[in-house]
């Protein structure tokens, strides 16, 4: 497609000479420009994936992918006959029985803040490897009896808690007696701490063996629900049909997982797609310097291109030679910003640190974005979104300015000279 007449010449106009200074600086700060335009779309829509991908991960480490749910202030009963009709079910990996309650949690030293108790037996919570494969202090041999609690690691440094230590539970849903409902207290100890990944996972949930949530919340021989988790999390619809047969006489109602969080998986989707567009417009703007400055090299080199076009250069050749042109910067700056992207998205990590130990504030607050640590995960499908992008915009740039190049008329552009 191009000669070596027309590389050539593309190449010595790429070369700034003197007196061509101007024109060349504008070249490098369009490729400048693509490049940090093509980086900066590289670091945010990576993070915004490894956002969602990360958070959707953990969410789904924790909670079920299917739950099935008791209406509000009743139970299932039977449930442990109904998980074992679900574990024949096709497709299912694990099923969880749990008995969830709302409580205030306080210590002896002070403070109090809401949470939510899970009660499960010791072999359901092993079989949750978020906490299970997390444990930071303690042991999960003593998670028996009615006298034990498994707590997260920001729930313990909130209120300095240890292995052994003592945390109170309370529930507005007391006993009622002649002077009103009297809330039920109750203080268990501290058998082991864990790190689920979640900040707010680790703050605001607690584990109680299932008996003993059983006695607390006055639901003895039933669960508020049954989490069942599939080989493949995205195949919910596949055991839709043998669940509702599994399912049919109980009052109870399932969901899946999309349904329990498209809230925050809507909200990052429309958050990336939003800075997608909006950063694009980086791109859009260095296109319009590869623009600006292809027609001033146009401008500079009318006299060149009239004595070409009369040693018998055709109007195709001079087309291409500024193609040439442009598409180099194009092309180039978006190669150095794939890079240079890529390359920050895999160090970002140690680049928050960095920043934070010079700075001294923190970049990444866990306590605001869920996540324990910024990610930083490359999704390589947006990598190639960007760089099409990239390299259309710039070689959409390049051709009006190569069409004025082509249409000079050698007569009138030499008539000047």
């Amino acid at each position: 497609m191009f000669g070596p007449f027309e590389r050539m010449i593309a190449g010595r106009y790429l070369r700034a000479r003197k007196g061509e200074r101007f024109v060349s600086i504008i070249a490098i700060f369009s490729l400048i420009g693509i490049a940090l335009g093509v980086a900066t779309l590289i670091v945010v829509t990576s993070v915004m994936s490894g956002f969602q991908t990360e958070l959707v991960a953990r969410v789904l480490g924790v909670n079920g992918h299917v739950t099935v749910e008791a209406p509000a202030g009743k139970v299932i009963e039977g449930y442990d006959a109904l998980a074992d009709r679900i574990r024949a079910i096709a497709g299912v990996a694990s099923v969880v029985s749990v008995l969830d309650g709302q409580v205030l949690l306080s210590t002896d030293a002070g403070g109090a803040r809401g949470g939510l108790v899970r009660g499960m037996t010791l072999k359901d919570l092993r079989e949750l490897h978020p906490v299970s494969d997390h444990i930071l202090s303690g042991k999960l041999d003593e998670f028996t009896g009615d006298n034990a609690i498994v707590i997260g690691v920001g729930l313990a440094r909130s209120y300095g808690l240890r292995i052994g230590d003592s945390l109170t539970l309370i529930s507005p849903q007391g006993a009622a007696t002649a002077f009103g409902t009297i809330p039920r207290v109750r203080a268990y100890k501290v058998a082991a701490i864990f790190d689920a990944g979640l900040q707010e996972y680790n703050t605001s949930v607690v584990f109680l063996p299932m008996a003993a949530a059983q006695v607390f919340f006055q639901k003895t021989g039933g669960a508020t629900g049954v989490e069942i988790r599939l080989v493949d999390p995205q195949r919910t619809e596949q055991i839709a049909g043998p669940l509702t047969e599994a399912l049919a006489g109980r009052q109870v109602f399932a969901r899946d997982w999309r349904h329990a969080n498209d809230g925050i998986v809507g909200v990052l989707r429309v958050q990336k797609d939003t800075m997608f567009i909006v950063l694009g417009m980086i791109v859009l703007v260095a296109a319009f310097n590869v623009v600006s400055s292809l027609i001033m090299l146009v401008k500079d080199k009318r006299a060149d291109i009239a004595v070409m076009r009369t040693l018998g250069a055709s109007s195709g050749a001079v087309l291409r030679i500024f193609l040439m042109c442009g598409a180099f910067v194009g092309i180039s700056g978006t190669v150095i910003g794939t890079v240079i992207g890529v390359v920050f998205c895999r160090n970002i990590v140690a680049v928050q640190h960095f920043v934070e130990d010079i700075s001294g504030g923190r970049v990444f607050d866990a306590n605001v974005f869920m996540l324990s640590s910024l990610p930083d995960k490359v999704d390589w499908g947006d990598v190639a979104r960007i760089v099409v992008l990239g390299l259309t915009l710039s070689l959409l740039a390049t051709l009006y300015p190569s069409w004025r190049a082509a249409r000079t008329d050698p007569v009138e552009a030499l008539r000047h000279e």
